[in-house]
């Protein structure tokens, strides 16, 4: 029963120094995160899918076509690829805001995430997730049987189907050269009457053609991959593709490698203040931000480049703590950081007149 109640007592302080930590207003001050830069890559395939015709063995014979595939085929490929970069919090990289009697912090803004954002203003600038590729509305398809005649619809075998059909697009055509030459027996009274009774003939041709062609759908897909730069990690795989199959897992070996490799420029930015020398103070105000570091990021189709960007990334800086005097009694300073690299956007400072 000790034991028990021992254990349990141990679980409430547990519990209680997690919460502590949790919630962000604290005795000393107002936790935040600074942030590290993720990348989004938006990666737009096409897929054709083939589908035979129900004659297609007979259109070499009726429509002397010969290279009609019998077999039914999917065949994919990459069309673009985006990318997007968006602030995570850092774990290692946490603090606390003395916003006390001491200091001049009044308000900090942070993301649904802790990462902060602004010191005693608004920071209007907020990372928003690209919307999901939508593609566009589908085409009904044609039905072949719509067209056909009574002729067509009543004759007893496939063979026969066919070669009526065949026939059909032959007149259909030979209908359309002569109202082109002004030579048919019901020629329309304009312009806009030609263009319809073409029109038609034209959609009449497609549907039965597609009886011996078949037929070709294009979809368009998104692939979207989140990747975290890293000096530890050089070149990798990002993701595979398969002309045959498209996307498949990193380790898939079905599908072409496609890596990724990032590359340390080392440039820095350098933060500048409305006053160039204030004594820096003994007392820390919590007050953090990132100089984040440029790099190179470099795709890989196989060995040969595919893509190449250049952007700033938290993890690849360091954490500049800001002078501590800026947030005392005798300044007020508005800070607002970049949502994505925790870097300095703007900062203006204002000593407080007596």
């Amino acid at each position: 029963m000790k034991k028990f109640i021992t254990t349990a007592v141990i679980g409430l302080l547990f519990m209680s120094s997690a919460m502590a930590q949790d919630d962000m207003p604290t005795v000393q001050g107002t936790t935040y995160f600074l942030p590290k830069t993720a990348l989004r890559f938006s990666i737009l395939a096409e897929k054709k899918t083939y589908t035979p015709g129900e004659y297609a063995k007979y259109a070499e014979k009726y429509l002397r076509k010969m290279d009609v595939s019998l077999e039914p085929e999917t065949t994919y490929r990459i069309l673009n690829v985006n990318i997007s970069s968006f602030g995570m919090p850092d774990s290692t990289k946490q603090y606390v805001a003395k916003n006390d009697a001491k200091h001049s912090i009044s308000t900090l803004q942070r993301d649904e995430n802790g990462v902060l954002l602004a010191v005693n203003t608004t920071n209007t600038r907020t990372t928003t997730e690209p919307e999901a590729f939508k593609p566009a509305n589908k085409v009904k398809p044609l039905n072949p049987r719509d067209f056909m005649n009574e002729e067509i619809l009543s004759a007893g075998s496939t063979v026969k189907m066919a070669e009526l059909c065949a026939r059909e697009i032959y007149d259909i055509r030979e209908n359309k050269s002569l109202l082109n030459k002004g030579q048919a027996d019901f020629m329309p009274k304009d312009g806009e009457q030609l263009r319809i009774m073409l029109e038609n003939l034209n959609t009449q041709e497609a549907a039965l053609l597609q009886l011996f062609d078949g037929t070709t759908q294009t979809d368009t897909i998104e692939k979207v991959i989140t990747f975290i730069p890293s000096k530890e990690t050089g070149k990798q795989v990002l993701f595979r593709f398969s002309s045959k199959i498209g996307f498949t897992d990193a380790d898939d070996l079905a599908g072409r490698p496609y890596y990724i490799d990032t590359e340390d420029l080392h440039v820095m930015p350098v933060i500048k203040t409305t006053i160039e020398e204030i004594k820096k103070e003994k007392e820390d105000s919590g007050i953090c931000v990132n100089l984040p570091g440029k790099i190179r990021v470099t795709l890989y189709k196989g060995t040969d480049v595919w893509a190449a960007y250049e952007l700033y990334a938290a993890q690849y800086g360091m954490v500049e703590a800001l002078n501590s005097n800026m947030f005392s009694k005798k300044f007020t300073t508005n800070l607002i950081l970049n949502p994505v690299t925790g870097n300095v956007e703007n900062i203006s400072t204002e000593m407080i007149k007596k």
